[in-house]
């Protein structure tokens, strides 16, 4: 379900594995339970969170002190982030802006509204990864509930694999997980930076040689 990247005596961050949720699915047990179990953790807070489909860097706090300072970092967007994702769908533009309210949809999901009282704001950027592939490195500015899964559809580039925005790919063409990953993160806690990053390593589009390719051209390019 996870591995672990920093255990911290104030926090814990992991890797998330793709397809693990928050919570007790049927016979399943939610991944906060599992690492409290595995871990001999007594107490551990939530500070943010990564959809079920979603892979990467997951912190959590192991203080009520942390867990406070965290997610009033979180809260004010002083925490940042960046995200991994691949789509087979070209975007209307090769980088730039996403910005505009959310808004419900329908069975669960959300939409781009092009309203700006309370707007999502991402910003990415996305390279070629031939056969059709296009890898994206995005940088949210805030985090709001499937933003990013979101905002790649309303590019004209949902992420393969998600099952409830990219509904194109089916059969044979459905790839092997959602393609989207917790890359780096970068918070401060009791005076100190810290700054991780956490390359994927499960999926055949986030393990193949265009995939490294690519990534270094972004993050030179972004640089």
């Amino acid at each position: 379900m996870y591995g672990i990247v920093k255990n911290h005596k104030d926090f814990l961050l992991i890797n998330k594995h793709p397809g693990v949720g928050f919570h007790k699915d049927g016979e399943t047990e939610g991944l906060v339970e599992v690492i409290k179990k595995e871990r001999g953790i007594n107490e551990l807070y939530t500070v943010h969170r990564l959809d079920k489909m979603t892979s990467g860097l997951l912190l959590f706090a192991k203080t009520r002190a942390s867990a406070r300072e965290l997610s009033h970092q979180f809260r004010n967007r002083q925490i940042e982030k960046f995200y991994l994702a691949v789509s087979d769908r070209c975007p209307r533009k090769k980088q730039g802006l996403i910005k505009g309210d959310m808004g419900r949809a329908r069975r669960g999901a959300w939409k781009l509204l092009r309203t700006q009282e309370n707007p999502a704001i991402t910003r990415f950027f996305s390279s070629s990864m031939g056969d059709g592939l296009r890898l994206f490195l995005l940088n949210p500015h805030t985090g709001k509930t499937h933003q990013l899964r979101v905002a790649m559809k309303s590019i004209g580039s949902p992420i393969s694999g998600d099952l409830v925005y990219h509904k194109k790919e089916t059969g044979n063409k459905r790839p092997d997980r959602g393609y989207l990953h917790s890359y780096a993160l970068r918070f401060h806690l009791k005076g100190q930076v810290y700054e991780f990053i956490h390359k994927p390593d499960i999926g055949v589009y986030f393990t193949n040689a265009a995939f490294l390719r690519v990534l270094k051209e972004l993050l030179i390019y972004t640089d």
